[in-house]
């Protein structure tokens, strides 16, 4: 085979590749993209909600669950409103957006003291949100709420 045409075949092959790696980590998504709608996620969430996901992130004054929905030492995810609300200790409940970080997925649930997210392995601590394992690098920023009763609501 000539050289043109070897050169020809790998110049077709890297463009190809570099296409096709476009389009995969265009799916991916990220949260600082404009217009971008972050992904879903995948995996179960404890006691997760159901329903379309306003880009606006829920508003102020909805009703998010019950209080009796978020176990102590443990938290739910709020997937139509795109907030996660944890029970660090009994009594004390924190709101944080749902949306990872790293790469705008969902976050899936709440264990052994981390709001987990399922696409690349992320954990944040559910008293603050804080990064405890990545790739995510910036912490799960709060959300404001009140407990009026048994509602949590948003502020």
């Amino acid at each position: 085979m000539s050289e043109p045409l070897r050169t020809a075949r790998r110049t077709a092959l890297a463009a190809g590749c570099a296409a096709l790696a476009g389009g995969a980590l265009g799916a991916c998504g990220s949260a600082e993209e404009p217009g971008t709608e972050p992904g879903t996620g995948t995996g179960p969430a404890t006691g997760t909600a159901t329903g379309t996901a306003p880009t606006t992130g829920g508003a102020t004054g909805a009703t998010l669950m019950r209080t009796a929905d978020v176990p102590v030492g443990g938290g739910k995810v709020a997937v139509a409103e795109k907030v996660v609300v944890t029970q660090p200790q009994a009594g004390t409940f924190k709101a944080f957006s749902a949306v990872c970080t790293h790469q705008g997925c969902l976050v899936g649930k709440v264990e052994n003291g981390t709001i987990d997210c399922p696409c690349h392995g992320s954990t944040f601590a559910m008293a603050t949100g804080a990064v405890t394992h990545g790739p995510a690098t910036r912490p799960l920023p709060t959300r404001a709420i009140t407990v009026q009763g048994d509602e949590i609501k948003l502020a």
